[in-house]
């Protein structure tokens, strides 16, 4: 998703947020379960994550405001995450998956940018729908797939009940404010019998067991809270949502979660490296290095972790109960 995105998330609400109790069960009881930097930009500032004892979701302490979390995105953010999704590939997998359940309809998906899924969806059998924080990007996804996008915050959307066939939601629900809230909402917006599919980082994983603090998925403090699949169950199943598939994947986390450890690295030993964020398209020296990485060291290491857990991204998929 765009910084645009995300920034304005409830700007339109408190100067700060509270998430002292867990948004999964109200529970007060949150054990301190990590601590750790912005190392994407490559930022000396701690943040605390804490844990619920009763259903194990994790959240970010004290997380920025509305109006500070602009600063922790940017240019080099937006560079970054652009390029993957204007490749049609990078859909082919999402749409094929929603297909198993859903062949047409009408579906909405949340935090549509400029509309790679949707536009990977486009056929006569589905009407389009998006929300977009960006007036901007959200004319371009438009223009570009036909889609009807509402421009706004997700919690301020006015579509009616029982709209929706499918709801999606990639690698955006990680960044909200308010998960519960939207999920209450995605629930009522969505048909009987209707499909909501999403995907997001797994804090449960065996590359979030390992790499800790240098998890390249921590994304702090981009990411509000970090799901796993027992905590992402429980919330859906509150609001009435019912599992159908919860399966885990491999990312290529390991590449960068790698990085941030090298980074820390040369950091003590008072070598000066420009943070991730800051690189830009590497050598050809660098690039073949990293290519013999890729088809050497990294298919050993994703075994190993395989063998230490599950995968690094939650693939679910829920369907409205009541």
């Amino acid at each position: 998703m765009s910084s645009s995105t995300v920034i304005e998330q409830r700007s339109n609400q408190l100067d700060s947020v509270d998430i002292a109790s867990c948004s999964g069960c109200g529970s007060s009881k949150a054990d301190v379960f990590l601590v750790a930097r912005d190392r994407f930009h490559g930022r000396a500032r701690d943040y605390t994550l804490r844990r619920c004892g009763n259903c194990s979701l994790v959240w970010l302490d004290a997380p920025p405001s509305p109006q500070e979390m602009g600063q922790h995105y940017g240019p080099d953010y937006d560079r970054w995450i652009g390029g993957a999704g204007e490749d049609p590939s990078h859909w082919r997998e999402r749409r094929n998956t929603l297909l198993k359940y859903k062949v047409g309809g009408s579906i909405l998906d949340l935090g549509c940018s400029a509309g790679g899924f949707l536009t990977s969806m486009k056929s006569p059998a589905w009407k389009l729908h998006g929300i977009e924080m960006s007036d901007e990007v959200a004319r371009k996804a438009e223009a570009r797939c036909g889609a009807q996008v509402f421009v706004g915050d997700i919690l301020d959307a006015p579509f009616a009940a029982e709209s929706f066939d499918a709801i999606t939601c990639f690698h955006v629900f990680e960044h909200l404010y308010h998960p519960r809230e939207v999920l209450e909402r995605v629930s009522n917006w969505l048909k009987p019998g209707g499909i909501f599919y999403t995907m997001m980082p797994n804090i449960d994983s065996a590359g979030a067991r390992i790499f800790k603090s240098y998890w390249y998925a921590l994304e702090l403090p981009r990411h509000l809270y970090q799901f796993s699949p027992k905590s992402l169950g429980n919330l859906a199943q509150s609001v009435g949502l019912g599992e159908v598939s919860v399966t885990t994947h491999r990312e290529v986390f390991i590449e960068y979660s790698t990085r941030y450890v090298l980074d820390e690295v040369c950091a003590r030993l008072g070598i000066a490296r420009l943070p991730l964020a800051q690189t830009g398209r590497p050598s050809l020296p660098w690039r073949i290095v990293r290519k013999g990485f890729r088809l050497s060291i990294l298919p050993v290491l994703n075994g190993l972790a395989g063998l230490a857990g599950d995968g690094e991204s939650i693939h679910a998929v829920f369907q409205k109960t009541r």
